[in-house]
């Protein structure tokens, strides 16, 4: 069925269009080339996708991963999964496709003991339907950062699944209260 959730690999026949969806909201994503997209997907805790139209990309805490958005949630909590990118076609939108893949993914973290679910939304240049998008589910924002030599700042954002959700500076301050 094509609305199903699967897990995305680089055989998978959906690559080269996921691919291309991914630079077309490169602005809010970043520009991947095919062999980079490769090595995301083979790194990921979960790489998920429906059809052509819609994925997403985590990480776990544990990753090698060069962001500094993942960084700066590294430095400041023990467990977490990152959502690095997610992104719904034009086509598709409206169909709950972002909403299908952040529950699965929410489901794979706390399977895997995570309590954390954390990412980042551009303040600038600005992006209301994200926002919006994870102001409904639940996210709520852990601190700011200026990226890419001022080229994008930042919220950083964090859904609680288990534990609490803080700034990095107080994470360690609640788990020592819990």
């Amino acid at each position: 069925m094509p609305d199903d959730v699967k897990s995305l690999t680089a055989t998978d026949p959906s690559f080269g269009a996921l691919l291309a969806l991914n630079n077309d909201h490169e602005t809010e994503l970043s520009r991947l080339d095919a062999d980079r997209f490769r090595h995301l997907l083979k790194t990921a805790f979960l790489a998920r996708h429906i059809g052509g139209a819609a994925f997403v990309l985590a990480f776990d805490q544990d990753a090698g991963y060069d962001s500094p958005n993942f960084l700066w949630f590294r430095e400041g909590f023990d467990r977490f999964v990152y959502i690095d990118r997610i992104v719904v076609s034009p086509r598709a939108r409206g169909r709950g496709y972002a909403r299908r893949l952040y529950m699965d993914l929410f489901a794979h973290a706390a399977r895997a003991g995570h309590s954390h679910v954390v990412c980042e939304v551009n303040l600038n240049p600005p992006n209301p339907a994200s926002d919006a998008f994870h102001a409904a589910l639940g996210f709520r924002e852990v601190g700011c950062g200026v990226i890419h030599g001022g080229a994008k700042t930042v919220r950083y954002l964090c859904m609680e699944i288990g534990g609490q959700c803080a700034a990095p500076d107080t994470a360690e301050k609640i788990a020592q209260e819990t």
